[in-house]
């Protein structure tokens, strides 16, 4: 990638930003563009050893956000959208977060091309649910690691036969911090590539012909309006206290994804 490349984003002309060390061992280059604001890296060649391990061994906070994630989705999905419709974890590492939205009754299904999938089994993404679709399609923590956020999008919607994606990124604000004031850039595990401000995440909104609602680090993209008191309320501090709401009215899949499992082993 050179900083005459054209933005995957708006197609607006970049220029060098800075160098950082990544893996303690690359000089890389990171590129702005002066139109949206999206800021990436060179031409990743080094992420076959960054994912070495599909998750970086220093993610201590793994559980922790998915936790936090589920509670806020909890609210969102009840209040916003429908809870009792299917619902695609694109990207969804582990199974975690799947096994966690099951818990909390909502019919979650998994779909990884690079990671195990641990804790949802049994409940994989199949290419035949994409017929009616899904009410939403989830994306945590994968943009920052994809080259085209655009194309990225779209397949993954398309996959789900969905016009809403419900993901997670960190934004920076304002001008662009140099790598050693932003944690985010994640210079240690390599495998972070692309980062926004909250306008670049608008232009890529209004390329894709979708609305936006932000707060945070979780976005929606999507052709529905949402009620955006509400939308704060979910994604807010108040998100488990609506999560708590949510799971006295939802039932639970856990025994009957058990029994489920139980039956096809038996």
């Amino acid at each position: 990638m050179t900083a005459e490349m054209d933005c995957p984003i708006c197609s607006g002309m970049r220029r060098d930003l800075f160098r950082a060390r990544l893996l303690k061992k690359y000089d890389v280059r990171y590129f702005l563009c002066e139109t949206c604001g999206l800021i990436q890296t060179e031409s990743p060649y080094w992420l076959k050893e960054a994912y070495s391990s599909a998750i970086a061994d220093n993610d201590t906070g793994l559980v922790a956000r998915n936790l936090e994630t589920a509670a806020k989705l909890s609210g969102l999905l009840y209040f916003c959208f429908n809870p009792n419709v299917r619902y695609l974890e694109s990207a969804g590492g582990y199974g975690l977060l799947t096994r966690v939205m099951r818990d909390r009754g909502f019919d979650f299904r998994w779909h990884d091309l690079y990671c195990e999938n641990l804790f949802a089994r049994g409940f994989e993404w199949d290419p035949e649910m994409r017929t009616p679709g899904c009410g939403a399609v989830t994306a945590f923590e994968v943009l920052e690691h994809v080259l085209d956020p655009a194309d990225f999008i779209r397949s993954a919607m398309a996959q789900a036969g969905t016009r809403t994606i419900i993901f997670s990124t960190f934004l920076y604000e304002g001008e662009p911090p140099q790598p050693e004031q932003w944690w985010y850039y994640s210079l240690e595990s390599g495998q972070h590539i692309s980062f926004f401000r909250r306008d670049t995440l608008k232009i890529l909104a209004d390329k894709l012909g979708l609305r936006i609602y932000s707060h945070g680090s979780l976005h929606v993209l999507t052709e529905s309006t949402i009620n955006e008191s509400i939308f704060r309320i979910c994604t807010s501090r108040l998100s488990a206290i609506v999560d708590k709401y949510v799971r006295l009215r939802l039932k639970s899949k856990t025994f009957d994804d058990h029994s489920q499992m139980t039956e096809h082993h038996s």
